[in-house]
């Protein structure tokens, strides 16, 4: 890509490693600190020109591609401290990588990125500790409390096909493990609560079941029942926001530990008989390699503080018999 100036008007040419990419995405890259209705209201008054046209936001840009982009006055570039500060002392144990793809295995705890009141995430933390990396993007998110393989991009051609993997449904198979309250009763379960995004008062993200929302496929298969939870097996067969905590909340038995869904009498007990968070984790991925199409499989067990908490509950039913 290639950048000239012209009265404070920038011309960039899109190369390789931009083509493919949705207008408005590249814009929302190469304007950080711009807000997303700004940037929308550019390219819906015709000030962001592509090859002297006008062009929609969800055009696909193409090598060779002229953009005009206007004169926008930016925020200031995020603060890079805290994530270089924290770059030497958190971990981010790599599951997978290679010349496009780079698979991590996020703590609970971490946000996959900053903002929102979160100083820095996942992939700020990845560029503080990789420097040298020319490309570091997310493919996919995580909630803050959730564990387990997070899909980063090395290369935009890479993110491009992951993009278009994810949106098959079909074409990856994501599982993930989660400790819920009862007993479930099924081997297997298929749950299709339509979903719904908004946003409360307080300015929290939630989602909630509804007639109008977005379809959203969850399968769950039992992996093993203690007296009072069970140990679920998690399919996405859609990718939806919450999606596992509010189907397997409203189907009665809300995961251990999640505090926007679940029993929350019942959570504070937990903390003190050993589960300090929410136990869910994004245990497998299965798909073809982006780039070469070869089958991958990675998994990441379960983590220390949640396999201990399993082990507890064996002991504790152990007693009771």
């Amino acid at each position: 890509m290639s950048q000239t100036s012209k009265a404070s008007v920038s011309f960039i040419t899109i190369g390789q490693e931009d083509a493919g990419q949705r207008l408005d995405n590249f814009l929302l890259r190469e304007l950080k600190g711009v807000p997303k209705s700004r940037v929308y209201k550019l390219i819906r008054g015709g000030e962001v020109r592509v090859n002297k046209g006008r062009a929609d936001a969800t055009y696909r840009l193409l090598a060779g591609d002229l953009v005009r982009v206007p004169p926008v006055r930016l925020a200031e570039r995020p603060d890079t401290a805290p994530a270089e500060a924290a770059s030497g002392r958190i971990d981010l144990p790599v599951v997978y990588e290679d010349e496009a793809l780079l698979v991590v295995d996020k703590p609970a705890g971490l946000a996959v990125h900053g903002g929102s009141g979160v100083s820095f995430g996942v992939i700020e933390l990845l560029r503080a500790q990789r420097p040298q990396a020319r490309f570091l993007e997310l493919v996919h998110r995580l909630d803050r409390e959730t564990s387990g393989l997070l899909l980063v991009a090395k290369k935009r051609s890479a993110l491009t096909a992951l993009h278009e993997v994810l949106r098959d449904g079909h074409a990856i198979d994501k599982r993930y493990l989660a400790l819920v309250k009862g007993a479930w009763p099924d081997e297997k379960r298929h749950l299709r609560y339509k979903l719904f995004k908004y946003t409360t008062p307080e300015g929290e993200r939630r989602v909630r079941v509804a007639p109008d929302g977005q379809e959203a496929h969850t399968i769950v298969y039992r992996r093993r029942v203690w007296r009072d939870c069970a140990l679920l097996e998690c399919e996405l067969k859609t990718g939806r926001t919450h999606q596992i905590r509010v189907h397997l909340a409203s189907a009665g038995h809300p995961i251990l530990g999640d505090e926007k869904y679940g029993d929350f009498p019942l959570n504070k007990a937990l903390v003190r008989t050993g589960l300090k968070r929410m136990f869910l984790h994004a245990w497998r991925l299965m798909f073809a390699h982006p780039l070469t199409g070869q089958p991958l499989t990675l998994e990441a067990p379960l983590p220390p503080e949640l396999t201990q908490y399993l082990t507890a509950l064996d002991a504790s039913q152990a007693k009771e018999a």
